[in-house]
């Protein structure tokens, strides 16, 4: 995903989308790609003889119960989920969206107009999370949310980075990056969202401080402090979230990583309406080698009424919006849309990692083997959903994760994309 903090720069267009891919890719680290265990706040790993601080360390437990108890918020009712998760069902007007200044005392808005063009079914339910799958629900007037524990914010280094990106330098050489990637962009227009559906998996994740993710980047600003992205899919990040499934998952910046933004619900911003998803929860069923497919809708798109930023997720299910406040250049349009995949790999071994894209297996063994992004769209300035023009593909490292893009009637515009890091090849 993406970090930013150089200054802008006039380059190529090649070379100006290799700084934004680094940019982006710096980011998406839910708190350090390395794994540094931080007991000072430093990011640093103590040496392996350090005196353990007894106080020290009963100072960090306590102000992580209170930040806990700031995100956890009261729950009318508490899901225990399958796979391990707790969902609370929290009043809507109490979730953290309220605490913004901006928003207190504020009420979820109703539902926008939906783009033109677009055919998807409200009343469609599809069984896409693990939570549900114990015939439990959130009542009406509620929404579910993910509790975080302690556990969860102590594979953070700091409590400040837990949920959010780390910003880091832009280098232009990709080659000495350790985010890689494998993407399909458009950009030189105005562009108003953007929608795909995306083939969910569990790729393989080797170390704790590595992740693989599959997304769409909605995109504006400069590749300098002014970075603004809403993003959404599916990640799988042991130190996020403790496991290795792959789970639905939101961002948002407005100055390219460093103060503002952060995961799912973990800060104040993104006002869910929804009480049948919880972002950050496990996606389920997945799709499995020569075995069935199954892939999740994503719809990001611009209201033209208010100019709030809106998610759709699966088969109609509006999730909620980011609100145009937030942010700067994106309170008009964004100006690149991007799909793809990304891992991190931090050669904690000494050579490329074995972290999965996609599948885990290169773009050329088709359906049913490869990951795909199907009927990639955007939303024009009509509020229309449109076919892609000129998608660009880049793929920094192909010997370790490729791409290969098509088109035809049913998915319209598609890609496979994804590998299995290392290998002869990739060493």
């Amino acid at each position: 995903m993406a970090s930013s903090k150089s200054q802008t720069t006039k380059l190529p267009i090649i070379l100006t989308f290799v700084s934004f891919l680094l940019i982006l890719s710096s980011s998406t680290t839910p708190v350090c790609s390395k794994p540094l265990v931080s007991t000072d706040g430093s990011g640093s790993r103590p040496p392996a003889n350090q005196t353990f601080r007894p106080h020290h360390e009963l100072h960090k437990l306590k102000r992580i119960r209170s930040y806990l108890r700031k995100i956890n918020k009261p729950a009318v009712k508490t899901i225990q989920s399958p796979d391990g998760d707790i969902i609370d069902c929290v009043q809507s007007h109490l979730q953290p969206a309220f605490d913004h200044p901006q928003l207190k005392g504020q009420k979820p808005l109703e539902p926008p107009e939906r783009p033109k063009g677009h055919d998807s079914v409200e009343s469609i339910v599809e069984t896409l999370q693990s939570w549900t799958d114990a015939s439990e629900s959130c009542p009406e007037g509620t929404i579910p949310i993910r509790r975080t524990t302690e556990k969860d914010v102590l594979r953070a280094n700091t409590i400040r980075r837990f949920g959010r990106k780390i910003r880091r330098g832009v280098r232009r050489d990709t080659m000495s990056s350790d985010h890689e990637h494998a993407v399909a962009f458009v950009n030189g227009d105005q562009y108003y969202g953007a929608k795909a559906s995306i083939n969910v998996w569990a790729p393989g994740v080797t170390d704790q401080y590595e992740f693989s993710l599959s997304q769409l980047w909605v995109i504006s600003g400069s590749f300098g402090n002014d970075l603004n992205t809403i993003e959404a899919g599916w990640q799988v990040s042991p130190e996020l979230y403790g496991d290795n499934y792959p789970r639905f998952f939101t961002y948002w910046t407005t100055d390219a990583y460093q103060a503002t933004g952060c995961y799912n619900l973990l800060c104040s911003g993104f006002v869910q309406i929804n009480n049948k998803i919880a972002i950050g929860a496990a996606i389920s069923p997945r799709s499995s080698y020569n075995g069935r497919q199954f892939d999740i809708g994503i719809m990001i798109w611009k209201d033209p009424k208010h100019g709030h930023w809106w998610l759709e997720f699966g088969s109609g299910l509006l999730v909620g919006y980011w609100p145009s406040f937030l942010f700067s250049h994106l309170q008009s349009h964004a100006s690149m849309i991007q799909f793809g995949g990304e891992i991190v790999n931090s050669r904690s071994m000494g050579y490329h990692t074995s972290t999965q894209m996609g599948s885990g297996h290169f773009a050329d063994e088709g359906f049913g083997k490869a990951s795909y992004f199907r009927n990639l769209q955007v939303v024009d300035w009509d509020n229309s959903l449109i076919p892609l023009s000129n998608l660009h593909l880049l793929a920094d490292h192909p010997n370790c994760y490729d791409i290969r893009a098509g088109k035809n009637n049913a998915w319209g515009n598609y890609f496979y994309y994804g590998g299995p890091g290392r290998n002869p090849r990739c060493p």
